[in-house]
Protein backbone atom coordinates (compact mmCIF):
# COMPACT_ATOMS: atom_id res chain seq x y z
CA UNK A 1 0.00 0.00 0.00
CA UNK A 2 1.13 3.66 -0.41
CA UNK A 3 0.35 5.71 3.08
CA UNK A 4 0.94 8.88 3.55
CA UNK A 5 1.07 10.25 7.23
CA UNK A 6 0.10 13.68 8.64
CA UNK A 7 1.89 14.92 11.61
CA UNK A 8 2.58 18.20 12.65
CA UNK A 9 6.22 17.49 13.82
CA UNK A 10 8.41 14.83 13.10
CA UNK A 11 12.14 13.96 14.20
CA UNK A 12 14.53 15.58 14.92
CA UNK A 13 11.71 17.45 17.04
CA UNK A 14 10.82 14.62 19.01
CA UNK A 15 8.54 13.48 21.81
CA UNK A 16 6.30 10.48 22.46
CA UNK A 17 4.18 11.45 19.52
CA UNK A 18 7.00 11.97 17.20
CA UNK A 19 8.58 8.92 17.90
CA UNK A 20 5.50 6.39 17.48
CA UNK A 21 4.84 7.94 13.81
CA UNK A 22 9.15 7.16 13.02
CA UNK A 23 9.04 4.03 14.26
CA UNK A 24 5.47 2.81 12.62
CA UNK A 25 6.69 4.58 9.44
CA UNK A 26 10.23 2.90 9.24
CA UNK A 27 8.11 -0.45 10.33
CA UNK A 28 5.58 -0.35 7.51
CA UNK A 29 8.08 0.54 4.69
CA UNK A 30 10.41 -2.85 6.51
CA UNK A 31 6.78 -4.65 5.96
CA UNK A 32 6.86 -3.31 2.10
CA UNK A 33 5.08 -0.63 1.42
CA UNK A 34 5.61 2.72 0.27
CA UNK A 35 5.35 5.41 2.91
CA UNK A 36 5.65 9.20 3.57
CA UNK A 37 5.20 11.64 5.99
CA UNK A 38 4.05 15.35 5.55
CA UNK A 39 4.96 17.88 8.54
CA UNK A 40 5.18 21.61 8.91
CA UNK A 41 8.39 22.59 8.00
CA UNK A 42 10.62 24.37 11.18
CA UNK A 43 13.91 26.07 10.73
CA UNK A 44 16.19 25.31 7.71
CA UNK A 45 15.12 21.55 7.91
CA UNK A 46 14.91 20.53 4.04
CA UNK A 47 11.59 20.62 2.23
CA UNK A 48 12.33 16.70 1.38
CA UNK A 49 14.24 13.90 2.32
CA UNK A 50 14.15 10.24 2.64
CA UNK A 51 15.13 8.48 6.02
CA UNK A 52 15.45 5.23 6.64
CA UNK A 53 13.40 4.26 3.37
CA UNK A 54 10.63 7.29 4.73
CA UNK A 55 10.05 10.14 2.47
CA UNK A 56 9.42 13.39 4.21
CA UNK A 57 7.43 15.85 3.00
CA UNK A 58 8.17 19.44 5.00
CA UNK A 59 5.74 21.92 4.19
CA UNK A 60 5.22 25.87 5.48
CA UNK A 61 1.80 27.15 6.58
CA UNK A 62 0.59 30.78 6.96
CA UNK A 63 0.42 30.77 10.53
CA UNK A 64 3.63 29.42 11.38
CA UNK A 65 5.00 32.16 9.65
CA UNK A 66 3.73 34.26 12.68
CA UNK A 67 6.26 33.48 15.55
CA UNK A 68 4.14 35.22 17.87
CA UNK A 69 1.48 33.01 18.08
CA UNK A 70 3.01 30.21 19.56
CA UNK A 71 5.23 29.87 22.78
CA UNK A 72 7.79 27.29 21.68
CA UNK A 73 9.66 28.21 19.11
CA UNK A 74 10.39 25.03 17.71
CA UNK A 75 7.12 23.51 18.09
CA UNK A 76 4.49 25.41 15.95
CA UNK A 77 1.78 23.65 16.32
CA UNK A 78 -1.20 22.94 13.51
CA UNK A 79 -4.38 25.01 14.13
CA UNK A 80 -7.29 22.81 13.98
CA UNK A 81 -8.78 24.61 11.30
CA UNK A 82 -7.43 24.32 7.67
CA UNK A 83 -4.45 26.54 6.71
CA UNK A 84 -4.60 27.54 3.28
CA UNK A 85 -1.01 27.06 2.82
CA UNK A 86 -1.15 23.83 4.35
CA UNK A 87 -4.19 22.66 2.33
CA UNK A 88 -2.68 23.67 -0.61
CA UNK A 89 1.12 22.09 -0.38
CA UNK A 90 -0.77 19.18 1.11
CA UNK A 91 -2.55 19.08 -2.21
CA UNK A 92 0.99 18.76 -3.82
CA UNK A 93 1.97 15.91 -1.61
CA UNK A 94 -1.56 13.92 -2.75
CA UNK A 95 -1.19 14.33 -5.98
CA UNK A 96 2.58 13.15 -6.00
CA UNK A 97 2.30 10.04 -3.63
CA UNK A 98 -1.11 8.83 -4.44
CA UNK A 99 -1.88 7.44 -1.53
CA UNK A 100 -3.71 4.25 -0.46
CA UNK A 101 -4.31 5.25 2.85
CA UNK A 102 -3.74 8.88 4.71
CA UNK A 103 -3.27 8.09 8.31
CA UNK A 104 -3.30 11.47 10.54
CA UNK A 105 -2.21 11.59 14.03
CA UNK A 106 -3.00 15.54 14.89
CA UNK A 107 -4.64 18.67 14.24
CA UNK A 108 -2.59 18.58 10.63
CA UNK A 109 -5.81 16.52 9.46
CA UNK A 110 -7.81 19.66 9.46
CA UNK A 111 -5.51 21.21 7.11
CA UNK A 112 -5.81 18.14 4.82
CA UNK A 113 -9.88 17.53 5.42
CA UNK A 114 -10.79 19.20 2.73
CA UNK A 115 -8.81 17.64 0.19
CA UNK A 116 -10.57 14.39 1.60
CA UNK A 117 -13.60 15.76 0.48
CA UNK A 118 -12.00 15.59 -3.05
CA UNK A 119 -9.98 12.54 -3.11
CA UNK A 120 -11.71 10.56 -0.83
CA UNK A 121 -8.72 8.29 0.08
CA UNK A 122 -8.97 5.70 3.07
CA UNK A 123 -8.97 8.15 5.94
CA UNK A 124 -7.67 6.53 9.51
CA UNK A 125 -6.59 9.18 12.52
CA UNK A 126 -4.94 7.70 15.59
CA UNK A 127 -6.04 9.72 19.09
CA UNK A 128 -3.04 10.45 20.64
CA UNK A 129 -4.53 12.68 23.38
CA UNK A 130 -7.65 14.36 23.69
CA UNK A 131 -7.73 17.12 21.48
CA UNK A 132 -10.66 15.97 19.23
CA UNK A 133 -12.82 17.60 22.70
CA UNK A 134 -9.93 19.84 24.25
CA UNK A 135 -8.78 22.74 22.99
CA UNK A 136 -5.95 21.92 25.58
CA UNK A 137 -5.60 18.61 24.37
CA UNK A 138 -5.08 17.02 27.73
CA UNK A 139 -8.37 17.23 29.68
CA UNK A 140 -6.88 19.50 32.55
CA UNK A 141 -9.08 22.11 34.27
CA UNK A 142 -7.69 24.07 37.21
CA UNK A 143 -5.38 21.65 37.69
CA UNK A 144 -7.19 18.81 38.24
CA UNK A 145 -8.61 16.17 35.29
CA UNK A 146 -11.65 17.42 33.54
CA UNK A 147 -15.32 16.33 34.34
CA UNK A 148 -15.88 16.76 30.63
CA UNK A 149 -16.16 19.65 28.31
CA UNK A 150 -18.99 22.41 28.29
CA UNK A 151 -18.90 26.27 26.83
CA UNK A 152 -18.99 27.95 29.63
CA UNK A 153 -15.87 25.98 31.13
CA UNK A 154 -13.81 25.27 28.07
CA UNK A 155 -14.00 28.75 26.65
CA UNK A 156 -11.85 30.37 29.74
CA UNK A 157 -9.95 27.53 29.91
CA UNK A 158 -8.49 27.58 26.60
CA UNK A 159 -8.14 31.61 27.28
CA UNK A 160 -6.36 31.14 30.60
CA UNK A 161 -4.00 28.33 28.52
CA UNK A 162 -3.51 30.52 25.30
CA UNK A 163 -4.64 33.98 25.90
CA UNK A 164 -7.87 35.15 25.64
CA UNK A 165 -7.93 35.65 22.03
CA UNK A 166 -5.99 32.44 20.41
CA UNK A 167 -8.09 30.46 23.20
CA UNK A 168 -11.09 31.90 21.77
CA UNK A 169 -10.55 31.01 18.48
CA UNK A 170 -8.57 27.47 19.65
CA UNK A 171 -11.55 26.53 21.11
CA UNK A 172 -14.14 27.70 18.92
CA UNK A 173 -12.49 26.32 15.67
CA UNK A 174 -11.77 22.93 17.46
CA UNK A 175 -15.29 22.50 18.94
CA UNK A 176 -17.25 23.03 15.75
CA UNK A 177 -14.48 22.04 12.96
CA UNK A 178 -13.27 19.18 14.67
CA UNK A 179 -17.21 17.28 15.06
CA UNK A 180 -17.73 17.80 11.72
CA UNK A 181 -14.32 16.88 10.50
CA UNK A 182 -14.42 13.87 12.50
CA UNK A 183 -16.87 12.43 10.69
CA UNK A 184 -15.03 12.07 7.36
CA UNK A 185 -12.90 9.74 9.29
CA UNK A 186 -13.53 6.18 8.19
CA UNK A 187 -11.20 4.32 10.97
CA UNK A 188 -10.29 5.65 14.60
CA UNK A 189 -7.37 4.05 16.55
CA UNK A 190 -7.58 5.43 20.38
CA UNK A 191 -4.38 4.18 21.73
CA UNK A 192 -6.52 3.64 25.27
CA UNK A 193 -9.70 2.90 26.29
CA UNK A 194 -9.16 6.13 28.58
CA UNK A 195 -8.91 7.93 25.27
CA UNK A 196 -11.69 6.14 23.73
CA UNK A 197 -13.77 7.32 26.54
CA UNK A 198 -12.90 10.69 27.11
CA UNK A 199 -13.68 11.51 23.37
CA UNK A 200 -16.62 10.39 23.15
CA UNK A 201 -16.39 7.64 20.46
CA UNK A 202 -19.12 5.53 20.53
CA UNK A 203 -19.17 1.51 19.31
CA UNK A 204 -22.56 1.96 17.41
CA UNK A 205 -21.50 4.72 15.62
CA UNK A 206 -17.79 5.09 15.27
CA UNK A 207 -15.43 2.65 13.34
CA UNK A 208 -12.65 1.91 16.01
CA UNK A 209 -9.89 -0.31 17.75
CA UNK A 210 -7.59 0.75 20.81
CA UNK A 211 -4.34 0.03 19.61
CA UNK A 212 -1.66 1.45 21.99
CA UNK A 213 1.43 3.14 21.13
CA UNK A 214 4.46 0.64 20.72
CA UNK A 215 8.65 1.32 20.42
CA UNK A 216 10.74 0.26 18.17
CA UNK A 217 12.23 -3.77 18.57
CA UNK A 218 15.75 -1.83 18.96
CA UNK A 219 15.01 0.38 22.36
CA UNK A 220 17.64 -2.28 24.20
CA UNK A 221 20.34 -2.23 21.39
CA UNK A 222 22.17 1.04 23.58
CA UNK A 223 23.93 3.36 21.59
CA UNK A 224 27.40 5.08 22.22
CA UNK A 225 28.37 8.35 22.52
CA UNK A 226 26.81 8.43 25.98
CA UNK A 227 29.16 8.93 28.24
CA UNK A 228 29.09 12.88 29.14
CA UNK A 229 25.42 12.12 29.96
CA UNK A 230 25.95 8.66 32.29
CA UNK A 231 28.95 9.98 34.24
CA UNK A 232 26.17 11.85 36.20
CA UNK A 233 24.46 9.15 37.18
CA UNK A 234 24.80 7.40 40.56
CA UNK A 235 27.68 4.25 40.31
CA UNK A 236 25.20 2.87 42.78
CA UNK A 237 21.29 0.85 42.25
CA UNK A 238 18.76 4.04 41.55
CA UNK A 239 14.85 4.79 40.96
CA UNK A 240 13.66 6.59 38.22
CA UNK A 241 11.36 9.03 36.80
CA UNK A 242 11.65 10.33 33.04
CA UNK A 243 8.85 13.10 32.25
CA UNK A 244 8.10 16.67 32.08
CA UNK A 245 8.75 17.95 36.07
CA UNK A 246 5.50 19.15 36.60
CA UNK A 247 2.49 18.75 39.21
CA UNK A 248 0.39 17.01 36.56
CA UNK A 249 3.75 14.32 36.32
CA UNK A 250 3.08 13.81 39.78
CA UNK A 251 6.49 15.33 40.63
CA UNK A 252 5.64 17.09 43.89
CA UNK A 253 3.65 13.96 45.40
CA UNK A 254 6.80 11.61 44.44
CA UNK A 255 9.42 14.10 46.29
CA UNK A 256 6.80 14.31 49.12
CA UNK A 257 7.03 10.89 49.48
CA UNK A 258 10.95 9.77 48.99
CA UNK A 259 11.70 12.70 51.44
CA UNK A 260 10.19 10.48 54.12
CA UNK A 261 12.24 8.10 53.20
CA UNK A 262 15.52 7.56 54.45
CA UNK A 263 19.07 4.90 53.62
CA UNK A 264 17.38 4.06 50.14
CA UNK A 265 19.10 4.33 46.98
CA UNK A 266 19.10 7.62 45.17
CA UNK A 267 16.22 9.00 43.07
CA UNK A 268 16.99 10.07 39.39
CA UNK A 269 14.71 12.58 37.62
CA UNK A 270 15.54 13.01 33.58
CA UNK A 271 13.04 15.41 31.99
CA UNK A 272 12.33 18.97 31.08
CA UNK A 273 12.26 21.68 33.72
CA UNK A 274 8.94 23.59 33.64
CA UNK A 275 7.06 26.93 35.31
CA UNK A 276 5.81 24.46 38.48
CA UNK A 277 9.23 22.61 38.84
CA UNK A 278 10.35 22.37 42.32
CA UNK A 279 13.17 24.56 43.39
CA UNK A 280 14.04 22.56 46.05
CA UNK A 281 14.88 18.78 46.27
CA UNK A 282 15.65 16.50 48.67
CA UNK A 283 19.10 15.22 49.58
CA UNK A 284 19.88 11.63 47.39
CA UNK A 285 17.57 13.44 44.45
CA UNK A 286 19.49 13.88 40.95
CA UNK A 287 17.69 16.04 38.63
CA UNK A 288 18.85 15.71 34.67
CA UNK A 289 17.41 17.92 32.56
CA UNK A 290 16.49 17.29 28.67
CA UNK A 291 18.78 14.11 28.24
CA UNK A 292 18.32 12.80 24.48
CA UNK A 293 16.75 9.36 24.13
CA UNK A 294 19.61 7.16 23.70
CA UNK A 295 21.29 8.38 27.24
CA UNK A 296 17.40 8.02 28.61
CA UNK A 297 17.63 4.16 27.82
CA UNK A 298 20.77 4.12 29.15
CA UNK A 299 19.43 4.89 32.30
CA UNK A 300 16.55 2.52 32.24
CA UNK A 301 19.33 -0.59 31.91
CA UNK A 302 20.79 1.05 35.23
CA UNK A 303 17.68 1.81 37.44
CA UNK A 304 15.89 -0.87 39.86
CA UNK A 305 12.42 0.62 38.75
CA UNK A 306 10.77 3.40 36.95
CA UNK A 307 7.82 5.81 38.80
CA UNK A 308 5.53 7.16 36.80
CA UNK A 309 3.40 9.21 39.56
CA UNK A 310 1.31 10.85 36.78
CA UNK A 311 -1.89 13.10 38.41
CA UNK A 312 -3.57 13.87 35.14
CA UNK A 313 -5.03 12.03 32.65
CA UNK A 314 -2.26 9.87 30.69
CA UNK A 315 -3.09 9.07 26.96
CA UNK A 316 -1.27 5.86 26.96
CA UNK A 317 2.18 4.69 28.99
CA UNK A 318 5.03 4.85 26.40
CA UNK A 319 7.84 5.54 29.04
CA UNK A 320 6.17 2.47 31.12
CA UNK A 321 6.73 0.33 27.59
CA UNK A 322 10.51 1.20 27.62
CA UNK A 323 10.82 0.70 31.36
CA UNK A 324 9.19 -2.60 30.39
CA UNK A 325 11.64 -3.54 27.56
CA UNK A 326 14.52 -3.64 29.72
CA UNK A 327 12.51 -5.97 32.32
CA UNK A 328 11.78 -2.88 34.97
CA UNK A 329 8.55 -3.07 36.73
CA UNK A 330 7.13 0.39 37.59
CA UNK A 331 5.10 2.18 40.48
CA UNK A 332 2.18 4.11 38.88
CA UNK A 333 -0.74 6.13 39.03
CA UNK A 334 -4.02 4.62 38.34
CA UNK A 335 -4.78 7.30 35.76
CA UNK A 336 -5.80 7.38 32.02
CA UNK A 337 -4.24 4.93 30.03
CA UNK A 338 -1.41 3.50 32.86
CA UNK A 339 -3.98 1.66 33.96
CA UNK A 340 -4.07 -0.53 31.34
CA UNK A 341 -0.07 -0.24 30.45
CA UNK A 342 0.56 -1.47 33.96
CA UNK A 343 -0.61 -4.69 35.46
CA UNK A 344 -1.38 -4.28 38.82
CA UNK A 345 0.69 -6.38 40.71
CA UNK A 346 1.88 -8.49 38.08
CA UNK A 347 4.57 -5.85 35.80
CA UNK A 348 4.08 -3.28 38.72
CA UNK A 349 2.25 -1.18 41.38
CA UNK A 350 -0.56 0.62 40.42
CA UNK A 351 -1.68 3.75 43.33
CA UNK A 352 -4.52 6.65 43.75
CA UNK A 353 -3.15 9.96 41.45
CA UNK A 354 -1.82 12.20 44.04
CA UNK A 355 -1.61 9.85 47.29
CA UNK A 356 1.52 10.04 48.70
CA UNK A 357 1.08 7.68 51.31
CA UNK A 358 0.11 5.44 49.03
CA UNK A 359 3.23 6.30 46.81
CA UNK A 360 5.26 5.97 50.04
CA UNK A 361 4.43 2.61 50.74
CA UNK A 362 4.43 1.20 47.03
CA UNK A 363 7.93 2.23 46.86
CA UNK A 364 8.82 0.49 50.45
CA UNK A 365 7.25 -2.83 48.83
CA UNK A 366 9.49 -2.60 45.96
CA UNK A 367 12.67 -2.05 47.65
CA UNK A 368 12.08 -4.04 50.23
CA UNK A 369 10.57 -7.33 48.43
CA UNK A 370 13.28 -8.16 46.10
CA UNK A 371 11.93 -11.57 45.26
CA UNK A 372 8.61 -9.45 44.28
CA UNK A 373 10.80 -6.97 42.23
CA UNK A 374 12.23 -9.51 39.72
CA UNK A 375 8.88 -11.32 39.60
CA UNK A 376 7.62 -8.35 37.82
CA UNK A 377 10.72 -7.46 36.13
CA UNK A 378 10.59 -10.97 34.36
CA UNK A 379 6.52 -10.45 33.83
CA UNK A 380 7.57 -6.69 32.36
CA UNK A 381 9.97 -7.72 30.03
CA UNK A 382 7.45 -10.55 28.95
CA UNK A 383 4.83 -8.00 28.72
CA UNK A 384 6.99 -5.75 26.67
CA UNK A 385 6.85 -7.61 23.76
CA UNK A 386 2.99 -6.80 23.22
CA UNK A 387 4.18 -3.08 22.58
CA UNK A 388 6.78 -4.42 19.59
CA UNK A 389 5.96 -3.68 16.12
CA UNK A 390 5.46 -7.18 15.16
CA UNK A 391 2.83 -7.56 17.93
CA UNK A 392 0.81 -4.01 16.59
CA UNK A 393 1.98 -2.96 12.90
CA UNK A 394 -0.01 -5.94 11.47
CA UNK A 395 -3.14 -4.37 13.54
CA UNK A 396 -2.47 -0.98 12.53
CA UNK A 397 -2.35 -3.06 8.53
CA UNK A 398 -5.40 -4.56 9.23
CA UNK A 399 -7.37 -1.42 10.13
CA UNK A 400 -5.78 0.00 6.80
CA UNK A 401 -7.38 -2.76 4.86
CA UNK A 402 -10.73 -2.68 6.53
CA UNK A 403 -11.50 1.08 6.36
CA UNK A 404 -12.00 1.17 2.89
CA UNK A 405 -14.47 -1.98 3.08
CA UNK A 406 -16.22 -0.93 6.51
CA UNK A 407 -20.35 -0.61 5.39
CA UNK A 408 -20.73 1.84 8.01
CA UNK A 409 -17.88 4.28 6.54
CA UNK A 410 -19.23 4.00 2.97
CA UNK A 411 -22.69 4.73 4.74
CA UNK A 412 -21.95 8.07 5.78
CA UNK A 413 -20.40 9.25 2.23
Amino acid sequence: MRILMLSQFFPPIIGGEERHVKVLSEALVQRGHDVSVATIKHGDQPDFDIVSGVKIYRLEGMLQRNAVLFTEGQRRHAPPFPDPELTFRLNRVVRAEKPDVVHAHNWLLHSYLPLQRIYKKRLVVTLHDYSSVCAKKNMIHAGVPCGGPSTFKCLPCAGEHYGNLKGAVTWLMNSSLGKSGLREVDAFIPVSHAVALRCGLDAKRDEYQVIPTFISRDVTKLQGGQDAHLAKLPKSDFLLFVGDLTRLKGIHTLLAAYGRMRGVPPLVLIGRRCKDTPTELPGNVTLLESWPHAAVLHAWSRSLFGIVPSEGLETCGTVVMEANAFGKPVVASRTGGLSETVIDGKTGILIPPGDVDALHGALLTMLQDVDLRERMGTASLVHSEGYMPDAIVPRIEHIYEGAKFSQFAEARR
